[in-house]
């Protein structure tokens, strides 16, 4: 049977958290929080399972002591969350709410008197709802904006935040939701999917300008990395394998690290740019204090001449799959950290930002054996500690999530907690990955 026991065998100034993220567990309908782009794409049938939403998720704005608590009793020493612009600035500008505010000053005050560090994201997908109208992340606009709420976020917040990351997972924001349409805005354009990919990095951009400013000094930003393989060694294979590799990780990598985008995909890209981007270039390139990386699965390309513009489709391989269907690689992890770190970050540190995965959890007799979570921990795990021996400034583990919770256009129907959530009455009920964790991080046994 699996267990966590190799977390004995880390440093001793490892980081381990635990990841969170405000629309999917706060409740956006209590403390007079404005509305997200979530808000109005749930309300279009098909496009979130059963038409769910963020309105009461996790409750956590109401519950978030038990929350912090569940942290802190099980060991970690880290909670990473997410700030929600619309909970702050109802409009998106201007007006800021003080209920929003109140919440906030109330959350970090609990995680630091549980002795746990901050780790603070300032975009984790909900995008006030007013900017839709106006092109939301299409429109340089939204970048300004987003450097506003950045500085109400500094003015208010920065000297109790341990770390601050500007945008999580910039592919999912741009490519994911403008391109593949499966999220909020569900945009499903050439010429969307690529303007945003630019723009996001321009946002990123803009908020550190913003950090440093206030003379802050531990920032970054939380990229998502897929690790991408061929379905066969045939020439037209392998060259979609590399657009496949650089849109979803080099493009984000050579931007940040290189002041420059990668040679296939820009040159596919070009047209649809906008107005004299290579000027942005310096500017999104400037110098981090770390790097996040979220890593969850593979993807095997294959050559599909169906898909004009790309011309290829990813493909499932012979592995296990998690509920998401999504093949467990650990592997992958180890690959594109190396990567990471050898071409482009160098000695920048790098924390693993979320890891985990979505299993069927059932309730029995009040337990929930996750077996298969602590497996998938203790692998990706031992992925971590090999980087680590060969030298590669990896400083922490972020496990995803802290709670079942409200997981996008799968609703509630998936499950990624350590900790389950009745969603009927919101009852909070540690699962044995989670007293695994605790178990190896305070060495008790219950």
């Amino acid at each position: 049977m699996s267990n966590l026991k190799i977390i004995k065998d880390f440093p001793d100034d490892f980081t381990f958290g635990v990841a969170t993220s405000s629309y999917q567990i706060e409740g956006n309908s209590f403390g007079n929080s404005g509305l997200s782009h979530w808000d109005y794409f749930s309300k279009i049938k098909g496009n979130v399972y059963n038409n769910e939403s963020g309105k009461i998720a996790c409750a956590h704005i109401l519950n978030y002591k038990e929350d912090i608590k569940l942290i802190s009793e099980a060991g970690f020493s880290a909670y990473r969350f997410s700030f929600s612009w619309p909970r702050i600035l109802p409009d998106g500008k201007g007006r800021i709410n003080q209920d929003g505010i109140s919440f906030y000053d109330k959350l970090i005050d609990e995680i630091l008197e549980n002795n746990l560090k901050t780790f603070s994201t300032l975009y984790h997908w909900d995008l006030p709802k007013n900017f839709m109208s106006q092109g939301g992340w299409k429109n340089r606009d939204t970048t300004k904006w987003f450097a506003d709420f950045t500085d109400v976020i500094m003015r208010k917040f920065s000297d109790r935040l341990h770390s601050i990351a500007t945008i999580n997972e910039p592919w999912c924001v741009s490519w994911l939701s403008h391109y593949l349409g499966e999220h909020a805005p569900g945009e499903m354009t050439i010429e969307a999917g690529v303007k945003t990919m630019h723009m996001i990095l321009v946002a990123h951009a803009e908020a550190l300008q913003v950090i440093r400013s206030h003379n802050y000094k531990n920032a970054g930003i939380v990229l998502n990395k897929q690790f991408v393989q061929p379905f066969d060694e045939k020439p037209e294979t392998l060259k979609v394998t590399n657009l496949a590799d650089e849109i979803h990780n080099l493009w984000f990598d050579e931007a940040i690290f290189k002041g420059s985008y990668p040679t296939q995909t820009i040159k596919l890209f070009s047209k649809y740019m906008p107005d004299n981007f290579e000027k942005d270039l310096k500017f999104i390139s400037q110098p981090l204090d770390w790097v996040g990386i979220n890593y969850y699965t593979r993807s095997i390309i294959k050559v599909d001449k169906c898909e004009a513009f790309l011309g290829y489709k990813s493909v499932k391989g012979d592995l296990i799959v998690t509920d998401m269907g999504w093949e467990v690689f650990p592997e992958g992890l180890k690959n594109l950290i190396e990567r990471l770190h050898n071409k482009y970050s160098k000695n920048v540190p790098i924390f693993i930002t979320e890891n985990g995965m979505a299993n069927r959890d059932c309730l029995k007799n009040g337990k929930i054996n996750d077996f298969e979570r602590i497996k998938f921990y203790s692998d990706h795990l031992k992925q971590c500690k090999n980087l680590i021996e060969n030298d590669i400034p990896l400083k922490g583990y972020f496990a995803w999530s802290l709670l079942d919770n409200f997981e996008w256009a799968y609703g509630y129907s998936k499950r990624f907690g350590i900790v389950y959530v009745d969603f009927d009455n919101l009852e909070r009920i540690p699962k044995l990955s989670w007293k695994e964790f605790k178990k190896n991080l305070t060495n008790m046994e219950n």
